[in-house]
């Protein structure tokens, strides 16, 4: 039996982004908004900055993109040598305005700010130390709640105390009103990279960020290493051992911008590679490779490489749609009304087209494109995946939570093949993929292709599970 469609958008939904900065005499909060807007693709739900003079910690976030959320206007009240930004989806909680990031919190004396990447898993035993089990809606919230009773060593001494606790991943950026602090979980599941300012350094989730303020790059946060950067410089203490690298493998595929660099190569190399790969291992007969914006690009010009067939342009995407509040008529729906993509008739009619598209996860979005391009005049319409099907669901900071979102989980190759309507579907294999970043795949995490989890899950574990607590 085939699937039965299945609601939502068709890519994985992005993590977040992260951003922290001290740089005495810089226009800190314009360098946090340009590093929030170079990470946009990580996370169009909401954004938030925080910026501290020295003696006062300033807050400001709201649900929307960067450039709605933040003007002229807001950037000049937000004045400081040092501060924290953050762009959300929401992997944990509602979209909210409470559960916008930076989370904050203060005693009136003292206060700290905190940017979360990634997501935990003991939540509900954190919920119980921080007796906030109904309070919290979400697992940075409460990361914050329990780092805020620091008592007289401070911020420094309290993380180094909650760090430890914590399972599942997570690159933090925080701050009080001196110091800028930036941790990584022990298994390094998610990216955290420094970069050096004339005149003090910058903590972003990707390299793009650094290049975008002119930062140069210097290392990556180490696994289980918590960083602390103020007028003594660039300080670091391992808070726990790494037990292995296990950097999120999907990065590479589809999180990262093109631009970005992993491990010393750009994302950009690793996908062209992914193509040339696709092309040997799932072979197609065409007359166009055509890519699916964004992240097809690099592959289907490696696609087209290695086959010899044709590289074009064949779908069209608006890439100002982001995050929006007002959502297509009935009617406009039935009329197919595209927000994202369009194909371009012109270009490919009459033509049997090799589509090139980072992933399947339900399936809707990839039977709606191909069955627009068939509309559009497609002779044959034969789609090629630059991973492994996914069959197991998320619980690391990607928004794939249950094995009833992955139409891979239960159906075969062939069986998604006749769902989505292409005429052949080809998936690049793990072996693959992992060869194509050019490093061994035991150092990444690739539990949504094998099931192999780094980290143990709890039988409880959910997106929505602290406003949720009866459920668990």
């Amino acid at each position: 039996m085939l699937a039965s469609p299945r609601v939502g958008a068709e890519s994985p939904k992005d993590e977040c982004g992260l951003f922290g900065v001290w740089a005495p005499g810089e226009d800190v909060a314009r360098l946090i908004y340009f590093g929030l807007f170079a990470q946009q693709h990580r996370g169009q739900e909401s954004a938030g900055m925080a910026v501290s003079d020295g003696e006062h910690l300033l807050v400001y976030k709201e649900l929307g993109l960067v450039s709605q959320v933040f003007n002229e206007a807001t950037l000049t009240t937000l004045q400081g040598d040092l501060g924290i930004g953050h762009n959300r989806y929401s992997t944990t909680g509602s979209t909210t305005w409470e559960n916008a990031q930076p989370a904050f919190k203060t005693d009136g004396i003292r206060s700290l700010a905190l940017g979360h990447n990634g997501n935990l898993v003991n939540t509900l035993e954190l919920a119980e130390r921080a007796a906030r089990a109904g309070g919290a809606t979400t697992d940075s919230d409460l990361v914050a709640t329990l780092l805020a009773r620091f008592g007289d060593g401070g911020l420094e001494a309290a993380a180094l105390d909650v760090l430890p606790t914590l399972e599942g991943a997570f690159s933090f950026v925080m701050m009080n009103e001196r110091s800028v602090f930036a941790a990584r979980d022990p298994f390094g599941l998610r990216p955290l990279s420094i970069g050096r300012l004339t005149n003090g350094y910058v903590v972003a989730s990707e390299t793009c960020a650094l290049d975008i303020v002119g930062a140069v790059f210097v290392r990556d946060v180490e696994p289980g290493e918590l960083v602390r950067i103020d007028d003594r410089g660039l300080q670091s203490t391992r808070f726990a051992e790494s037990p292995r690298q296990a950097l999120c493998i999907f990065e590479y595929v589809y999180l990262a911008r093109a631009d970005s660099r992993l491990r010393g190569r750009t994302v950009y190399e690793v996908r062209r590679d992914l193509g040339r790969r696709l092309a040997i291992e799932a072979p197609a007969d065409g007359d166009l490779v055509i890519p699916v914006p964004d992240t097809g690009h690099s592959a289907a010009q490696g696609f087209a490489e290695v086959s010899g067939i044709p590289y074009g342009e064949g779908l069209m995407k608006n890439r100002y749609v982001g995050r929006t509040f007002i959502q297509p008529s009935q009617t406009l729906r039935e009329r197919g009304v595209k927000l994202k993509l369009n194909p371009i008739p012109e270009a490919i009619a009459g033509k049997r087209l090799v589509v090139i598209d980072d992933s399947i996860v339900r399936g809707t979005t990839t039977r709606q494109l191909v069955q627009a391009l068939r509309e559009a005049g497609a002779a044959e319409v034969h789609t090629r995946i630059t991973c492994p099907p996914i069959r197991w669901p998320c619980f690391y900071g990607i928004d794939m939570s249950s094995r009833s979102e992955l139409i891979a989980s239960d159906l075969a190759v062939e069986e998604i093949r006749r769902y989505v309507g292409a005429d052949s579907l080809g998936y690049l294999s793990l072996e693959g993929m992992v060869a194509a970043t050019g490093q061994d795949g035991g150092e990444f995490c690739r539990a949504c292709f094998d099931g192999e989890y780094p980290i143990p899950i709890p039988e409880y574990a959910g997106k929505f599970l602290l406003e949720n607590p009866a459920k668990s």
